[in-house]
């Protein structure tokens, strides 16, 4: 979950990792809008974070195949990761996000 400040048309003007008197709106890490917030941001460091939101969803499904395979038991995450777990999972069914479709394996 990120924060944002929007301006007077709903359009993000900025964009932060935490809740400030400024950005106190939420909104998905993988929200369209942000990636199109970072995609009109210049420089390397808007590149960077664009590439780290996209990334977290393959660490996403990497970690859903480990547990699955039981590679990885759920209880073996600190508390704190088990909960950020939870709610991306309920994110992602909620917006119906999924990187690999059926059938499809990590190879």
């Amino acid at each position: 979950m990120l924060y944002i400040k929007r301006n007077a048309r709903g359009e993000i003007v900025m964009l932060s990792k935490e809740p400030s008197p400024e950005c106190n709106d939420t909104i998905a890490a993988d929200s369209p809008e942000v990636f199109a917030f970072l995609a009109q941001q210049t420089g390397q460091s808007a590149q960077m974070i664009a590439s780290d939101l996209a990334f977290v969803r393959v660490v996403e499904d990497m970690l859903e195949v480990l547990l699955e395979k039981g590679v990885l038991s759920f209880t073996d995450l600190p508390a704190a990761a088990q909960s950020k777990v939870m709610e991306r999972k309920s994110l992602r069914a909620k917006n119906d996000v999924n990187l690999l479709g059926d059938g499809d394996e990590l190879i």
